[in-house]
């Protein structure tokens, strides 16, 4: 007897969303730059040599010989209550008052930023980014669905007229933007442009999502306050910060700070996503914060990077072509550089690989029209001397690829 094939259909087709938005560019070079010959300017990684792997390692073993059966179990979505009080002594340290119930521990300042676009933005709203943006909020709102759209700006972020022109026009729900030491450009919006920015919002309704991960790593100059801090603001803005720059990336530790009832909207998401955020890691960071010197340590990693900056601000104009112009970022990881027009970054990439060393293309960091001619550098992986022998090899791998 002879059995017939059971007929195979297609199964159902992915989601829209995800056929639409793109992985990362950084993420797809990081993957073809692996080799560890090649100086890789094109990550945003710290520098692991510099993580207080002593103090983490002996913070793990504190609550794991301590406090196991509550390190090693479930929690609140909300976090852990000791390290949100750590966290709200910090920031009302710095300027803005708040408390332990204000804040929402996150896995990584990534999850807090994907948890609003779920608690905001519906499918089809517009959303405003500064120009370029980061590239992962880029994806988190595409894969919301939003109607992205840039405010335009110049070398002090976004411009406030432009923005309010923008709300009146598209009646977005919220404009996103990395006020210091921005990703990519490492610029710093200034005090009277944040509260220019805060005024906007609150005369047309307008939320704001702050993102911070980079503001702890100043060189030089002096501290701006948070756009959060403003009178104007501090209804309607959402402060994103992040361990990942300070003490470890690996953590994926993070928080969100946001008035009471989008923060409840954030947590209703967070338990759809994961729950909460791993205790242990919670506990962990707690303690070494408890007793540890985090601000000592990152004057520390602050100082190294400083040195690494100059050493690259040092050797780009003999590395970038003639009519080439880059910031001095005062702190952060990001360098930005604008090629002459005639100079297409993506296309020269693949030369520039070929002599072992790499960057990040500007025109991914764009929601619409690009320019071209522009890259970041990331500058704080790197020994000086690695940076100078790896601008060498930039330098003639764009001369090559004209």
């Amino acid at each position: 007897m002879t059995v017939a094939a059971t007929p195979i259909a297609s199964v159902p087709p992915l989601a829209a969303r995800t056929r639409t938005v793109g992985g990362s560019p950084v993420r797809d070079i990081l993957a073809v730059t692996g080799r560890p010959e090649v100086i890789n300017f094109a990550g945003g990684l710290p520098a692991p040599e510099l993580f207080d792997r002593d103090g983490v390692a002996a913070a793990f073993r504190h609550v794991l010989e301590e406090t196991p059966g509550r390190a090693l179990q479930y929690a609140t979505t909300e976090g852990e209550p000791v390290l949100r009080e750590h966290l709200a002594r910090r920031m009302s340290a710095r300027g803005l008052p708040t408390d332990a119930d204000d804040l929402l521990v996150t896995t990584g300042s990534q999850q807090g930023l994907s948890l609003l676009a779920t608690a905001l933005v519906d499918a089809g709203d517009t959303v405003l980014v500064e120009e370029p943006c980061y590239l992962a909020a880029l994806q988190v709102f595409g894969l919301a669905g939003a109607r992205i759209v840039a405010v335009p700006g110049d070398a002090d972020g976004p411009d406030p007229e432009a923005l309010a022109e923008l709300v009146v026009r598209e009646r977005p729900k919220l404009l996103y933007t990395v006020p210091t030491f921005q990703n990519p450009t490492g610029r710093t919006l200034p005090a009277e442009r944040r509260a220019a920015l805060a005024s906007v919002a609150a005369r047309h309704g307008l939320w704001i999502i702050e993102d911070d991960p980079y503001g702890e790593l100043r060189y030089e100059g002096e501290r701006v306050p948070w756009i959060a801090a403003h009178p104007d603001a501090r209804d309607r803005t959402v402060l994103l910060g992040s361990f990942s720059k300070v003490m470890a990336p690996g953590l994926r530790l993070g928080w969100l700070r946001a008035p009471a009832e989008l923060r409840r909207a954030c947590a209703v998401a967070k338990q759809a996503a994961d729950l909460h955020t791993p205790t242990v890691n919670q506990l962990a960071a707690a303690r070494y914060l408890a007793v540890s010197d985090l601000d000592a340590h990152v004057a520390r990693v602050a100082a190294v990077y400083r040195e690494r900056r100059d050493a690259m601000l040092a050797g780009l104009p003999d590395a970038l072509p003639q009519g080439s112009v880059w910031n001095r970022p005062e702190g952060g990881m990001f360098l930005w550089a604008r090629l002459p027009e005639t100079h297409d970054t993506a296309a020269l990439l693949p030369r520039v690989v070929s002599e072992d060393v790499a960057y990040v293309p500007g025109a991914p960091f764009y929601p619409a029209e690009p320019d071209r001619s522009t890259l970041r550098l990331c500058f704080v992986t790197q020994t000086p001397e690695e940076i100078a022998e790896g601008l060498r090899r930039l330098g003639r791998g764009l001369r090559d690829g004209r």
